[in-house]
């Protein structure tokens, strides 16, 4: 009679024990130990899904460390008197600032470690920097006016250097989100450059008196107000620089060249100047139009 399946079950059992490795007297002894897993479906990759690494890319970092440098090297020319020097820094560290991003995006080297470097460094250039500049330009002449008049220089001042840190905070939370087409406040590179420019600017001038040394500070602490206002900039970002242009747009290039060159602090003032109080002239604008139309009718 042919065994069924239970008597072939028992048979095979038997069969493995015969076949299995003698245990010695120690094993008997040895705690039990678990038996051994199969790690290969656990640390093997997913097809079609790159590990990821945490990687740390040269070029781009580099720029944004020349950034950095432009910032503190603002700040020492501004402790040495030289504002001038100081002005020309901040606005060398915005061409680090635009270039580093843009070369990470063309080359494929952004990185999370790239994104929060150049955070850091903005504000040590645009935040940081451009106060401790108006500050060593106004406070010890606006001082000799009275404490008070001091006091109000370097609370302008800090709170411009707050500002910019809120502003970056809050770009770097909402930067998913938000609209590419404009900017939520004033950038700080642009609060830089008007701060920066009107020191500049205003550095030919041995004696600015009293109503001079108030302008600068405004000018600091209005900066400050529309970086964590939320008026909307414009960015730019959708101009596309490869589009065929015509002719007259190369005309133009070289004109700017020759009007910023010829007085560099008060045409960087200027321009910068514009684009930081084209919001605030819209908002009005807009206001006084629906109040027209809301007296109309």
């Amino acid at each position: 009679m042919r065994p069924g399946p239970p008597e072939r079950a028992l048979d095979a059992i038997v069969a493995a024990t015969y076949d299995a490795a003698p245990m010695s007297p120690q094993d008997l002894f040895d705690p039990v130990s678990p038996p051994a897993t199969d790690t290969t479906s656990v640390t093997a990759p997913v097809r079609g899904r790159a590990p990821r690494r945490r990687v740390i890319y040269l070029l781009p970092n580099l720029l944004t460390t020349g950034c950095v440098f432009s910032g503190f090297y603002a700040v020492v020319a501004a402790i040495d008197g030289n504002f001038e020097r100081a002005g020309i820094a901040v606005f060398v560290a915005m061409i680090f600032d635009g270039l580093d991003g843009r070369v990470a995006r063309l080359t494929g080297t952004a990185s999370a470690f790239g994104k929060e470097y150049d955070s850091l460094a903005d504000m040590v250039a645009f935040g940081l920097a451009p106060a401790i500049v108006s500050y060593q330009w106004g406070v010890a002449r606006i001082a000799e006016y009275g404490r008070a008049w001091g006091r109000f220089g370097w609370l302008a001042a800090f709170f411009y250097c707050a500002a910019a840190a809120l502003r970056l905070a809050r770009f770097n939370t909402r930067v998913a989100t938000q609209d590419k087409r404009y900017f939520e406040g004033l950038p700080s590179p642009s609060a830089a450059a008007v701060v920066s420019a009107f020191v500049w600017a205003s550095s030919e001038w041995r004696e600015p008196g009293l109503p001079g040394l108030i302008i600068a500070f405004a000018v600091t602490a209005l900066a400050g107000a529309l970086m964590v206002s939320s008026l909307s900039f414009p960015s730019f970002k959708n101009f596309d620089l490869t589009k065929p242009v015509r002719f007259i747009s190369l005309v133009v290039v070289p004109v700017i060249f020759v009007v910023i060159f010829a007085d560099p602090p008060r045409a960087l003032l200027l321009c910068f100047g514009g684009y930081a109080l084209w919001a605030p002239l819209v908002w009005v604008w807009r206001r006084l139009r629906r109040s027209r139309r809301s007296t109309a009718l």
